[in-house]
């Protein structure tokens, strides 16, 4: 059974970490995997949104803890093995936000370290109501570094630290508030209203849509007066779209573009 499965359908593709019994732990395997199949997504003209998902009773219970405590026996103490694990770890995560189509978490069960970090890298998230959220590493004495990264370009930098510092959870509530995630729902309806979210997204035009989230993790980083300086030139490279024309001309003739 494949460690991350795809299935795709109506322009959308659904990853699925499918390694339940280690509640979905972001493995050696499961890294390597999960990368594998974002490069694939990134270069599949069909894709225009992507879902990412659970197996099983959570969504991602982070690193595995027992792989980095087997990397731990190498004659430098693990040092190397750690340094490689965490570089993989942030390549995966650069993937999902370099990639051409909007990333959406359905989220379940747990969400915690890494697993946290995922769903903060994803560009959207929805989880179901009974989720909880944690970067609880500091409880076992590892403080959530790496996941700190996303964390904080999330929620604001207080409630971030009461988090990372005393490892307690958020529930699906707290972290909508906190915006972890865009919206909660009851766990039997979060596969369908994921699927909705991505359905609106997949009928936008692809090409404005890959240009457009390209532009959002750019400009974010910007100072504001640089930020106008270059989105003015996105949009006018958007504009030059003879797509984007079609569907400016649709819009003024009160039809449907003909972007097929």
């Amino acid at each position: 059974m494949d460690i991350v499965q795809r299935a795709d359908q109506d322009h959308i593709a659904h990853l699925i970490l499918n390694a339940p019994e280690r509640l979905n732990a972001l493995s050696d395997a499961m890294l390597a995997t999960l990368d594998q199949n974002l490069d694939a997504i990134a270069n599949d003209p069909n894709v225009r949104a992507v879902i990412l998902s659970g197996h099983g009773k959570a969504f991602c219970a982070g690193h595995d803890l027992k792989e980095m405590q087997a990397g731990r026996q190498a004659q430098d103490g693990g040092a190397a093995y750690f340094k490689d694990l965490f570089s993989r770890c942030t390549q995966v995560m650069l993937r999902i936000q370099s990639l051409p189509q909007p990333v959406i978490a359905q989220v379940h069960g747990i969400a915690t370290a890494a697993g946290c970090q995922l769903v903060a890298t994803c560009d959207l998230a929805v989880a179901a109501d009974d989720t909880r959220f944690g970067v609880n590493g500091v409880n076992i004495g590892l403080f959530c570094a790496t996941p700190m990264v996303a964390l904080t370009r999330n929620i604001g930098r207080k409630a971030a630290f009461e988090m990372l510092t005393t490892g307690r959870f958020a529930n699906a509530a707290e972290a909508q508030a906190l915006g972890l995630i865009n919206r909660s729902v009851p766990a039997a309806a979060l596969a369908l209203e994921t699927r909705r979210l991505a359905t609106v997204i997949a009928a936008k035009l692809p090409s404005a849509v890959k240009i457009g989230k390209k532009a959002f993790y750019q400009q974010i980083q910007m100072p504001t007066a640089a930020a106008y300086a270059f989105t003015g030139d996105v949009m006018v490279h958007n504009m030059l779209d003879q797509d984007t024309d079609e569907g400016i001309n649709a819009f003024l003739d009160k039809r449907t573009p003909d972007w097929d």
